[in-house]
């Protein structure tokens, strides 16, 4: 490391709601055993959030400490996520931190701030907010401009309402053109199969997907 990068790590402090190991249920790295970095705080308040527990609350911590218990778990794959990590200032240091120690680092965003100063390295996994998330005004179209082909952009669906809504701005900014493209049912209120049909009646060009550790640990915490 570095003298700068040893200097950053020992003043850059960002406060955590939990780090923990599972396997990835998200994206196209679903699967992969991956340590999760899960900042606290969100500008956000999405209808179908789970993850609000994240809202407030955790523990104010360094740098160092933070890439050190990342290092103890032994993982190539880490991911970092919330709440929205790019609402603390210090998650851009801790992204870079981490490509620097040689894991293979993916950003889960909101897509309401802006992504372009996230080190390339990483995988920035982005939200598309659709009208039934209660914050589709929230999206920061600018954003779409900086995806690339290492990047993913999500749509969280909630009814026919917003799979309509996707498949437009899908078609309109070109969007499966620019990165892959996901599409995921609201638990609860959206039938997985149902949306498994539109997407094959539709042709549309992405990838339906679930989240794994729903059906494995019913979205217990710190799994």
């Amino acid at each position: 490391m570095s003298q700068q990068a040893t200097r950053t790590a020992a003043t850059v402090r960002l406060r955590i709601t939990e780090i923990f190991a599972s396997v990835q249920g998200e994206s196209s790295r679903v699967g992969l055993p991956t340590v999760f970095v899960r900042l606290t705080g969100c500008p956000l308040r999405c209808t179908w959030c789970d993850t609000a527990y994240a809202f407030t609350g955790g523990h104010t911590r360094a740098l160092d400490d933070i890439l050190a218990e990342v290092a103890s778990h032994g993982l190539r794959h880490v991911c970092v996520t919330g709440g929205e990590p790019l609402a603390q200032k210090g998650c851009l240091a801790l992204l870079e931190a981490l490509c620097d120690a040689g894991h293979e680092v993916s950003l889960e965003t909101s897509g309401a701030l802006d992504i372009a100063g996230v080190d390339r390295r990483v995988s920035r996994i982005m939200d598309l907010k659709a009208p039934g998330s209660g914050e589709v005004d929230k999206n920061r179209y600018e954003n779409l401009a900086e995806l690339t082909a290492h990047d993913e952009l999500k749509i969280v669906l909630a009814n026919t309402g917003d799979y309509d809504w996707a498949r437009e701005h899908i078609a309109r900014h070109r969007l499966d053109q620019r990165c892959n493209v996901l599409l995921s049912p609201v638990a609860g209120e959206l039938d997985p199969a149902e949306l498994a049909e539109w997407i094959v009646r539709d042709r549309l060009p992405v990838r339906f997907q679930l989240q794994l550790h729903k059906v494995l640990w019913n979205d217990a915490r710190g799994r």
